[in-house]
């Protein structure tokens, strides 16, 4: 295998919910290992033919794209794989002296924040042409690669097509009642959560919030169990992401019977996480870094990205995986996605209406 790959150990950080928000306690436990990790000899192999790259995404999903990217380029990547939210620690620390390359993330949040800090370099008009505004930096300074939308996923035999919400605010409904689940603790909810916030503000959110959580909804830690728990029966519909009823389906085929309703209107319910990619200001190596940032926009890697997760390609022009609406069509909130780096407004209101403890 031609990528050198550096293994995760654990870190000293608990559940999502207090990542975003404790960036020194996430500085002070990750950066010595990172760096420590990253010091392996390439001996035989001049600087200029190798990019460092910290990835938030997992080894399973992007390393065959990097593999490809060697093959094609000769130049040899050296990967480092943790939580997004710690490779971001590190490199707030690391400043200049980070061995990184590249940062694959994720999620835009965490880039917005990196953006603010002056890590990230300005990538070229090439690049961000390839992608809709909506899923890139205003300032260029990073770009989306594939997105994640947020649904209802419902069981066709418990909820009828005219009972399905128009808009978030539909589920306040007392007909909803005791019918649904969540899983308030995961970040892609609290992502979309966060949305809602700057599209609303603070003082309309709490309410939808307390609306939701006086039904009685049902709690999940994780958006697998919640898909599978309205598959039997558990609940009706429950809030996610679009991807997990299609991993679900390829694994057991034809008894997952759940459907995805997508909202439209260009609310907070349309949420669209994307992963994204950003070059370090600094590097000696922006050359390849921005080849290897065009490479995750081409057609193979897009399709990958599609095959392998089922998510939203971002490049202009690709399709998206068999079965889904286009990325066109999602009608995802006009908001600036490298805003929401801070989950404290979202966590406490969570808080406030008893949906966290």
């Amino acid at each position: 295998m031609p990528t050198l790959r550096t293994s995760d150990s654990p870190f000293c950080i608990g559940p999502f919910v207090v990542k975003p928000v404790l960036w020194l306690l996430l500085i002070l436990c990750v950066p010595a290992h990172v760096q420590g990790c990253l010091r392996a000899d390439d001996s035989g192999v001049s600087s200029a033919e190798q990019l460092t790259v910290y990835s938030g995404r997992t080894e399973a999903l992007i390393g065959p794209v990097l593999e490809r990217f060697e093959a094609e380029t000769g130049v040899r990547v050296r990967v480092q794989y943790a939580q997004t939210a710690q490779l971001a620690a590190a490199l707030l620390e690391e400043g200049s002296r980070s061995p990184a390359d590249v940062f694959l993330a994720q999620d835009a949040a965490t880039m917005g924040l990196l953006e603010r800090e002056g890590i990230l370099d300005v990538l070229p008009p090439e690049i961000l042409d390839r992608v809709d505004p909506r899923f890139r930096s205003p300032t260029g300074r990073w770009v989306g690669v594939s997105g994640r939308a947020r649904v209802i996923t419902y069981h066709p035999d418990r909820v009828d097509a005219s009972e399905l919400p128009r808009t978030l605010d539909d589920l306040r409904d007392p007909r909803w009642h005791g019918r649904l689940g969540w899983a308030p603790t995961n970040a892609s909810f609290q992502a979309a959560v966060a949305a809602m916030v700057a599209q609303r503000g603070e003082h309309e959110t709490a309410s939808w919030i307390a609306a939701l959580a006086a039904g009685s909804p049902r709690v999940y830690p994780s958006n697998t169990p919640a898909v599978l728990a309205v598959q039997a029966g558990e609940v009706d519909a429950v809030l996610t992401n679009h991807y997990y009823l299609h991993r679900l389906r390829a694994e057991q085929g034809e008894r997952i019977t759940v459907r995805n309703h997508y909202l439209r209107g260009g609310e907070a319910g349309a949420f669209l996480s994307t992963s994204t990619a950003a070059v370090r200001a600094g590097t000696t190596r922006a050359e390849p870094a921005h080849r290897l940032i065009a490479h995750l926009l081409e057609h193979d890697a897009q399709a990958h990205f599609a095959a392998v997760n089922f998510e939203f390609p971002l490049a202009v022009g690709m399709p998206a995986p068999e079965g889904l609406p286009s990325t066109e069509s999602l009608d995802a909130p006009e908001i600036d996605l490298g805003s929401l780096h801070s989950l404290e407004t979202t966590v406490r209101l969570l808080r406030e209406a008893g949906a966290l403890r």
